[in-house]
């Protein structure tokens, strides 16, 4: 899964957001890491409804602009669940092999 799919679906798990607020929430739960551009957003909003991990959950218009929400489905939380405990089980084995070198705090 890549980075910008895991934080776009970290992002619906408190529900449903439009575009720009699923830039603002990727970035603030990455910690300012994550920025996606409008373009990178879009294309992968589209592949991941394709792919079922999303769904349109609502339109509605804002000044004048049209405004979709989309919403993390049920394979979508699966997926993001999987594939944090596949990073966690990864750094766990990084953790476990991690060794004090000479003149470091212990991890």
């Amino acid at each position: 899964m890549s980075e910008a799919t895991y934080h776009i679906l970290a992002a619906l798990l408190e529900g449903p957001l439009h575009g720009y607020g699923i830039i603002k929430r990727t970035q603030e739960l990455s910690g300012g890491r994550v920025r996606l551009a409008v373009g990178t957003l879009y294309g992968a909003l589209d592949r991941m409804t394709g792919d079922g991990l999303i769904a349109v959950d609502r339109e509605e218009t804002v000044d004048g602009r049209q405004r979709r929400y989309f919403r993390i489905t049920d394979e979508g939380h699966r997926a993001v669940s999987q594939e944090a405990a596949r990073m966690a089980r990864a750094a766990e084995i990084v953790r476990g092999r991690m060794v004090a070198r000479p003149g470091t705090a212990p991890a």
